[in-house]
């Protein structure tokens, strides 16, 4: 996965099996260039959970998409993925001490104060995402993570997500300079299907990275 490249990425809605989520990930990876897509799995056992991610995954990895699941690194390995998203930096020492030897990818979210992201970028993760729904149900106001998101992208390295909550947020945050939007269940239920929305976010980050 091209971190520096500024480009979509996708967060899958809670899975617990694979058939039905099938149809609209290829749809929306026929839209364009997907850089990432990360698997939210509900709660399972680890085979079955692993079964899953082996049927997801070669999809969206033979378009380019690096393949990440949330939450739980030790099933990273047995899966194929690519590496994991935390939704909270408490697990971080545990998923590096795990995945960078294998050379995978270890982002965070999470991600409450400035100073939480800087300590997850000192320690070592691949990315910083900011403007998620939190495991509280609260979500930021969006002028708060298009500052956030600014901030990081013209200070740091450490690559940075900003979270769209619906497709019109894609522009704001592409325009800060972070290295990748993403989107979720607003693409997976937009009323014209995951294509065309994914369509509409590639066009966006376009228009941006051509200006």
């Amino acid at each position: 996965m091209d971190l520096s490249s500024p480009g979509l990425m996708l967060f899958s809605p809670q899975l617990s099996e694979a058939e039905a989520f099938l149809p609209p990930l290829q749809a929306a990876l026929s839209a364009g260039e997907v850089k990432a897509l990360v698997l939210d799995l509900a709660d399972a056992d680890d085979r079955s959970l692993v079964n899953l991610v082996k049927r997801v995954a070669p999809v969206a990895q033979t378009k380019g998409a690096a393949v990440l699941i949330a939450e739980r690194p030790h099933l990273v390995a047995r899966s194929g993925a690519d590496g994991v998203h935390l939704r909270d930096p408490t697990g971080l020492d545990t998923a590096l001490d795990l995945l960078k030897r294998q050379d995978r990818i270890v982002g965070t979210g999470g991600l409450r104060l400035r100073d939480d992201a800087m300590a997850a970028a000192e320690k070592g993760a691949d990315y910083v995402l900011f403007g998620e729904t939190l495991a509280d149900g609260k979500r930021a106001s969006f002028a708060s993570i298009v500052e956030r998101v600014s901030w990081w992208a013209g200070i740091f390295e450490t690559p940075c997500v900003g979270f769209a909550g619906d497709l019109d947020e894609v522009d704001a945050l592409a325009a800060t300079g972070a290295e990748f939007v993403a989107v979720g269940e607003a693409l997976w239920a937009h009323a014209q299907g995951p294509a065309s929305a994914a369509s509409s976010a590639l066009q966006r980050l376009a228009r941006r990275n051509a200006a």
